[in-house]
């Protein structure tokens, strides 16, 4: 990984010029996590033009930092950023990029006014959403262990059983089959399933009843994410109605991603879909994300969104319905836009699946 880490870095350098910077300071540990390999809850990176990286730790990590980030010099300290302000101080740096957008005011006052500091934005966050085949590899087993999990739990799923209870199951089978839950596991049963969000509860599931599941497994610190909708027993005509829309708007979304492709308007190929059945009022978050070290990140399917697709981007579509005081739909893969295909990374049958 080494080698990988540094290809990062040198793509993040190129960007040196442009934004007329020396250095930058990365401070999110999720891109420290991105550029270095160092996993550990406390650090900072610095990321010189050339690519050379030095990190700052403190001495809870020491071992940790040697062995996850060999490229990049380590400093076990507990100043931490200053340490690196002395470094890039040191080395003739005048100006440094900084994650405005994830360091605060008070800690970046901290930083004092020996260099000159520019707001990187979300420059780091957005070389996150191309994906190395290494990356690529980790999602996809994440995404496998995530459709193995919801197959060794659908048998038990059943009348009686608490979403609790289905949860806590596939939560005990990500644990076997990955790091463990990416993300707090959904379960929203009959009512529920209005609510995009539901935290489990104690409810029974119900006959007759739609339940939603939403889950996904994480696999070297990578994310997968998939929903689906599930029944118990003979549902009725409305449920059927929104189940059949939900999907073809979901293949719709699917159809229209593409290298090149403009995120909003992926978003309104699968908005369409449901609006023009009626149900758009009840459709009101975005069509899909990214996914990688966090569950939700560049690019964003959505009507307001600004970003473009491009080749080796893993994004989830997952539109839905949701009607208050009956209950909801929801059906989400994680996929990747590749330059020639768009492939499927959760492969659990989209068609309705009815259990106990």
């Amino acid at each position: 990984m080494p080698a990988d880490h540094q290809q990062r870095r040198q793509r993040l350098a190129e960007q040196f010029r442009v934004l007329g910077l020396d250095a930058a300071l990365v401070t999110n540990l999720v891109n420290v996590r991105y550029l270095s390999g160092f996993t550990g809850s406390a650090g900072a990176l610095a990321v010189l033009a050339d690519g050379s990286a030095e990190i700052a730790t403190d001495s809870r990590y020491a071992v940790q930092v040697a062995d996850e980030s060999p490229d990049a010099t380590a400093h076990i300290t507990r100043a931490g950023r200053a340490t690196l302000i002395d470094r890039l101080v040191a080395a003739g740096v005048t100006v440094v990029g900084f994650e405005d957008r994830h360091l605060s005011v008070a800690a970046w006052r901290e930083l004092g006014e020996r260099l000159g500091w520019t707001p990187l934005g979300s420059t780091v966050d957005h070389l996150r959403m191309v994906k190395d085949d290494g990356e690529l590899s980790l999602l996809r087993r994440a995404c496998q262990a995530s459709d193995d999990a919801l197959a060794a739990v659908l048998p038990r799923i059943g009348v009686g059983v608490t979403e609790r209870e289905v949860a806590r199951w596939l939560d005990d089978e990500l644990r076997n089959r990955a790091e463990g839950p990416g993300f707090d596991t959904i379960v929203a049963s009959g009512v529920n399933g209005a609510i995009p969000h539901h935290q489990p509860t104690d409810r029974p599931i119900a006959d007759g009843e739609l339940i939603t599941i939403d889950f996904g497994a994480r696999v070297g610190g990578y994310h997968a994410d998939m929903t689906r909708t599930i029944a118990t027993g003979q549902i009725g005509a409305w449920q059927h109605e929104i189940y059949d829309l939900v999907h073809a708007a979901q293949e719709a979304g699917i159809a229209a991603l593409g290298v090149g492709e403009a995120a909003r308007e992926v978003d309104a190929s699968a908005r369409a879909v449901i609006a023009d059945a009626g149900f758009g009022a009840a459709f009101g978050h975005g069509l899909g994300h990214g996914v990688g070290l966090q569950i939700h990140e560049a690019p964003f399917l959505g009507s307001t969104s600004a970003d473009k697709l491009q080749p080796s981007v893993p994004v989830t579509v997952e539109p839905g319905i949701y009607l208050p005081d009956r209950g909801g739909v929801r059906i989400e893969d994680t996929v990747v836009v590749h330059a020639d295909r768009v492939e499927r990374l959760t492969t659990t049958t989209r068609d309705l699946l009815v259990v106990g």
